[in-house]
């Protein structure tokens, strides 16, 4: 339950920020909202499976405490160690889990979600202009219909922006011409009265104007992921690439200017290597969130001794702050390969592992 509520949280924060006006402007149809939602889900799944690991041990121990059942089965010669074994072996299986999100399934989807993203943005080519919304294109025009018949448009309004002025064209009616090729739009308007704003202010009117929208939203072609959006066959390939151009030492002789250049290039070469093995070593490392998010969580939720959800959620978020602290400062040093930021990733598993399994020994031994 906790792993699907953190699900609904990220697939929230992604869908309102990014898809939601899309659909409320009529811009998409719902089949392809759909289709991103599912392919945002491995994505939000990276995150919320080791989150929804540790609020579920919080809660589920806190409350197995503070209802006696604990004190019970010790009493009964059961100790805590074989009753947590079945919850820390599914901690592993979520963790060869997270694995496959981390490292495949996740950033090919994510990959896939922003090729959709430029079809969204293109989609409204597909389909009958809608009455009465803005509709922006490419470069930040925006069109204004108040009836559309089949292209027969009436009332039209749009806006032109120029490097240093912008123009507001209305015309009582126009014809509407698509080009799938190019995915442009040309309006043709008819009894046209326009308005230029910029240095000077100027009026004039036409009986015929032909105005141009590029709706092109996916001028770059498919979208090429980087290094944060890689999976790890990816890195490790870009990585050999990398290593197959390495800097040659400079040779004796060398002129100062040339070994400047030189040092440059290797200063160059290490730190693209060094963010290809900060991006491998995190999905790598936080792969293993849920075995040392469990085994804090077990004896941090036994200590609470607390039936109320509202605390163990609190704690579980102020956990994962923490373990997601060291995730951005390996992150935000991966310029400075002196620092070797790729192991900086590794501490908060090996510190959450550490502390976990001393608290679990001193609660199995009722400390």
């Amino acid at each position: 339950m906790t792993v699907w509520v953190f699900t609904m949280v990220v697939l929230l924060f992604n869908v309102l920020k990014e898809i939601l006006p899309l659909l409320v402007g009529g811009h998409v149809h719902l089949g392809l909202v759909l289709k991103a939602i599912g392919l945002l889900i491995p994505f939000a799944c990276v995150y919320a499976l080791p989150m929804g690991l540790i609020t579920a041990a919080l809660l589920v121990f806190g409350r197995f405490s503070a209802d006696q059942e604990l004190t019970a089965a010790r009493a009964s010669g059961v100790s805590l160690l074989s009753l947590v074994m079945p919850v820390i072996l599914l901690s592993l299986v979520c963790c060869g889990l997270s694995a496959w999100f981390n490292l495949e399934l996740g950033p090919r989807s994510r990959v896939a979600y922003v090729n959709l993203r430029h079809e969204l943005g293109a989609a409204v080519l597909d389909m009958q202009l809608p009455e009465g919304r803005p509709i922006n294109d490419a470069h930040g025009n925006t069109i204004w219909l108040e009836k559309n018949h089949g292209g027969h448009l009436e009332g039209v309004t749009a806006f032109m922006e120029n490097s240093n002025s912008t123009t507001t064209f209305h015309a009582p009616r126009g014809e509407l011409e698509l080009n799938q090729t190019n995915q442009k739009i040309f309006l043709h308007l008819f009894n046209v009265h326009s308005v230029t704003v910029g240095a000077r202010t100027l009026f004039g009117s036409s009986p015929e104007t032909v105005l141009e929208f590029d709706l092109n939203f996916a001028t770059n072609g498919i979208y090429h992921p980087g290094t944060s959006d890689m999976t790890f066959r990816q890195l490790r390939g870009a990585l050999r690439n990398l290593d197959r151009f390495d800097v040659p030492l400079p040779e004796t002789g060398t002129s100062a200017e040339m070994r400047e250049e030189l040092r440059a290039a290797q200063k160059l070469h290490d730190e693209k290597s060094e963010q290809i093995l900060v991006a491998m070593n995190r999905q790598m490392a936080f792969s293993f969130a849920c075995f040392g998010f469990t085994l804090v969580g077990i004896p941090l939720g036994i200590r609470m001794h607390r039936r109320e959800t509202n605390v163990g959620v609190t704690i579980a978020l102020g956990l994962v702050v923490v373990y997601y602290a060291f995730i951005m400062l390996g992150q935000s040093l991966s310029s400075r390969p002196e620092f070797a930021p790729h192991l900086i990733l590794w501490l908060p598993n090996f510190i959450f592992q550490a502390v976990g399994a001393v608290l679990l020994w001193r609660a199995n031994r009722g400390i």
